[in-house]
């Protein structure tokens, strides 16, 4: 398919604009550009058909099953977005006089409500943008907890390995030195090493339950204990709240501090790369650090919380204003579309259908840990590799051909080989039958040709790329 440069056609265009209905200034030679622009030259119809052609190759939600477990892509009912577009929300300016946004400042009050009972905490702030920037956030609010006390020797946060990679990442952007613990063989929190590791240095201890091999951890709240015990906070990573909606709460497993993927648990759609939304939910303890400016409610009318009367113990800003307003619209629309019966079942849901994936699959795939599972699960291909030299790779890349999008590859890193499966709660049994059956021909495959894996797909648009030149010597730019 050629580039929309390449079908250029000098002098042709398309614009048909109205005549001008204020004055025309000109402006002065030294502030215009001394080059033209690089713009194609099109007529609508070609232009049409051009990013026609791009929508068909473009694969998402709508076109099949896409369960990659990094970025929950589900189902995002429709309602969201239009709630979403009500001129009352999308046509605000946040610094706009309070009495005129009375209703945007409510959904943020709702919102803070909710999400602070689904997960067990006192108080929120919606300024970060995605999850990563909640972990820099939550970490800066236990950072300022220890300098209020004078605590300053507390400079460790405990990190399992089995961890994200952005716990770590965020750690250190935070000023803090990073512990890494190992994992039991069975995918928990390794009781003895935590013991180890606290101490008087500790300043918290970051986790996500259920963890990145989808197992919940029995012992959350021996684990919980022993971080406090030592002086420490428990911070709570929630990209894996999905299947615990409603049934269990991380305020209630003794955690101080969460962040929310709004764009993964309440269907904002992410898989663009943005808009997102990080939320932190804290502790009362925690309360006075947050950032502001914060919505709160008077007698008869919503206000903010400024920046100039946080006080000196917040952090300041993390973001301007209130954080990504329309991704807080979308995910109080799920919340009450849905309620907290509907949350739950969500979650059941999630739960379900990864289980029966996975004991479908158990007998074809090495499943390291038994389960069961929460919302996703991580399949080795290690030993496979070795009898066939067909790696994860060569696996997810042959799901193409079957118009399946692939699983999360070689994540999480303690699993060697690993594909990570997360079915989401919005895909029928049906659809679960037939992708089981298509890992399992796949699988067939790989052990009786496995020459013709290690050149898949064949029936996308572009084949398999040299994906280490594309990697050392990108080609990000149309040369004119």
């Amino acid at each position: 398919m050629e580039l929309i440069f390449e079908k250029s056609v000098e002098n042709r265009g398309c614009e048909i604009l109205p005549p001008s209905d204020v004055p025309v200034i000109k402006i002065e030679n030294r502030y215009l550009r001394q080059n033209d622009l690089h713009l194609p030259e099109m007529s609508e119809t070609d232009i049409s058909r051009h990013y026609t052609e791009l929508a068909k190759r473009t694969y998402g939600i709508n076109n099949g099953f896409y369960p990659l477990g990094s970025c929950t892509m589900k189902y995002n009912p429709k309602i969201n977005e239009e709630i979403a577009k009500f001129p009352g929300f999308s046509n605000v300016h946040p610094l706009q006089p309070v009495h005129t946004v009375q209703g945007c400042l409510e959904v943020i009050k709702l919102a803070e409500k909710y999400l602070c009972e689904i997960t067990g905490m006192n108080s929120m702030t919606f300024q970060p943008a995605a999850g990563a920037h909640g972990e820099f956030t939550g970490l800066k609010l236990i950072r300022a907890y220890h300098e209020e006390r004078k605590d300053n020797n507390r400079n460790e946060i405990i990190v399992p390995d089995s961890a994200h990679g952005t716990n770590p990442a965020s750690a250190a952007m935070a000023g803090f030195s990073v512990i890494n613990i190992s994992s039991t063989k069975d995918g928990y929190v390794d009781l003895e090493e935590l013991k180890k590791a606290v101490g008087e240095n500790t300043a918290g201890f970051m986790l996500t339950n259920p963890n990145t091999v989808g197992l919940f951890d029995k012992n959350i709240l021996e684990i919980t204990q022993i971080v406090h015990d030592a002086g420490g906070l428990c911070y709570y990573d929630g990209a894996n709240l999905n299947p615990i909606m409603g049934i269990a709460r991380p305020g209630d497993m003794g955690f101080d501090v969460v962040h929310l993927n709004l764009h993964k648990t309440f269907s904002t759609p992410h898989g663009g790369g943005g808009p997102g939304g990080g939320p932190v939910g804290c502790k009362s303890i925690l309360k006075k650090y947050l950032p502001a400016p914060r919505v709160i409610e008077r007698e008869e009318a919503f206000d903010k919380y400024d920046l100039a009367s946080a006080g000196e113990l917040s952090i300041g800003r993390v973001k301007e204003f209130y954080g990504n307003f329309l991704v807080i619209v979308k995910a109080l629309t799920y919340i009450l579309t849905l309620g907290g019966d509907g949350l739950k079942e969500a979650s059941e849901n999630a739960v379900l259908n990864a289980n029966y994936m996975m004991n479908q699959l158990k007998d074809t795939y090495h499943i390291p840990f038994a389960g069961p599972c929460m919302h996703e699960f991580v399949m080795s291909l290690e030993e496979l590799k070795k009898e066939t030299k067909v790696t994860a790779l060569d696996i997810a890349k042959s799901l193409l051909d079957y118009g399946i999008h692939p699983p999360t590859m070689y994540f999480p890193l303690i699993v060697h080989e690993a594909l990570m499966l997360e079915p989401t709660e919005t895909e029928s049994k049906e659809t679960l039958d037939q992708v089981i059956a298509v890992f399992k021909k796949v699988y067939e495959d790989a052990l009786n040709n496995p020459e013709v894996l290690t050149g898949t797909p064949k029936k996308t648009p572009i084949g398999r790329p040299d994906e280490v030149t594309a990697a050392r010597n990108p080609m990000l730019r149309y040369i004119f």
